[in-house]
């Protein structure tokens, strides 16, 4: 079995669909840009983002971006810190990992896994 899609209410579609186009490779397939947006990855995952208000998750939620590197994982890791993102130092703990809070109010997940 192989989850297809997910639905992600977020504050600001359009800056979160900037955000994932530019740094982990989203393709934008549709939606006004404003209110709601429907994304791509290269296996066919459907990312749809929808506009909400006051969006908060949970603490611990996240939505996850595996690499097929270590060095990979720094290079998207320097590419946020560079444009001013917050993120954690990546560490090794289920695998070489960091997170960063992404603009519409969700946490993201960069990880090769062991």
């Amino acid at each position: 079995m192989k989850l297809s899609h997910l639905n992600l209410t977020v504050n600001d579609v359009d800056a979160s669909r900037k955000f994932l186009e530019t740094y982990f490779d989203m393709k934008w397939v549709g939606g006004n840009g404003k209110g709601f947006a429907v994304l791509f990855d290269d296996d066919e995952f459907v990312l749809t983002l929808m506009k909400g208000s006051n969006v908060q998750y949970p603490k611990t939620f996240h939505i996850g971006f595996p690499q097929e590197s270590r060095e990979r994982v720094d290079h998207i890791y320097n590419r946020l810190k560079t444009a001013g993102y917050e993120a954690s130092a990546p560490i090794e703990s289920h695998g070489y990992t960091f997170y960063v809070q992404a603009p519409g109010g969700f946490t993201v997940e960069v990880i090769k896994r062991k």
